[in-house]
């Protein structure tokens, strides 16, 4: 479930969905990854569950303890633990067997095992089951929009919710331009330099080709987008480690990449050896309509 700097403007040359190397280089250090990703802020997942809840219950209580959720790029089940907590019960599918074996064991030291089938989406079997909701979290843009749309509405009960939803770093100004300038003097080369502006202008790409995949299954209500502001507290050490698991770094030959993180801690040290990034949470949902 990929956010981070060196992935906040999509491919300019390709669908990120075709990116398949960098999709699969994310479980080479399944546990640094769990640890160091951003977890989602309580009032998205409350937010995604209650309009589960309202518009697709659980039609046998006794039988289930609550709202089916196939949780699409589980990764190391950062998201499935917390819709999880929350009362649900989740399946998860991922075409890293890595990722997948991780969460199975219950994500390090987080507790709560799941139960993982491994494949890439598209072609995952569901074998007859249905679900309230599907979930996916930092992972629709490694996925065929219209095929992950279908797919979500061949698995989905009537009125289920489809959730895709991303963490999108929001860095103050001082934050913003200490790091672009790392990026100018380390990669000079890179077409990408993520803060140069604002992340939310490259991943609007994202969110609009996941509603426009939605709308052309014909299957889903108008889809609608959500934003949570929120914000952690990153120590030196903790923001470097989030840094090794981006996609773009797996890719970055080992003295470039031990110069980046050289000059991101030496500004962070300059900052006080801390400080808060700010996030938005961009959720677009919508709900299964007529017969499934």
């Amino acid at each position: 479930m990929p956010t981070n700097e060196s992935e906040q403007a999509p491919h300019s040359q390709r669908e990120s969905h075709h990116a398949r190397e960098m999709a699969e280089s994310f479980g080479s250090d399944a546990e640094r990854y769990d640890r160091a990703r951003p977890r989602y802020p309580d009032a998205m997942v409350d937010a995604i569950t209650t309009a589960i809840t309202a518009a697709s219950p659980t039609t046998s209580p006794a039988a289930s303890p609550g709202p089916d959720v196939l949780d699409v790029g589980v990764g190391t089940g950062i998201a499935a633990r917390q819709f999880q907590a929350a009362g649900c019960t989740v399946l998860g599918v991922d075409a890293d067997a890595r990722m997948a074996e991780f969460a199975r064991r219950g994500g390090g030291l987080h507790g709560a095992e799941l139960d993982v089938e491994v494949a890439a989406f598209e072609a995952w079997d569901p074998a007859g089951r249905t679900f309230d909701a599907v979930i996916a979290g930092q992972t629709w843009h490694w996925i065929d929009p219209v095929a992950g749309a279908a797919k979500a509405a061949e698995v989905l009960r009537p009125g289920g919710q489809l959730a895709v939803f991303w963490n999108v770093f929001q860095p103050s100004p001082d934050i913003a331009e200490a790091f672009a300038e790392i990026y100018r003097r380390v990669l000079p080369d890179s077409p990408r330099n993520p803060w140069a502006k604002s992340a939310l202008d490259p991943y609007s790409t994202l969110f609009t080709r996941a509603v426009d995949g939605i709308r052309q299954t014909g299957a889903f209500g108008e889809p609608e987008r959500r934003q949570f502001d929120w914000e952690r507290g990153y120590t030196r050490e903790e923001w470097l480690d989030q840094l090794r698991t981006g996609g773009d770094a797996s890719q970055l030959p080992p003295a470039k990449l031990a110069e980046l993180l050289t000059d991101t801690g030496a500004a962070i040290d300059a900052m006080g050896g801390g400080f808060t990034m700010r996030y938005a949470t961009v959720v677009v949902i919508a709900a299964r309509t007529g017969a499934a």
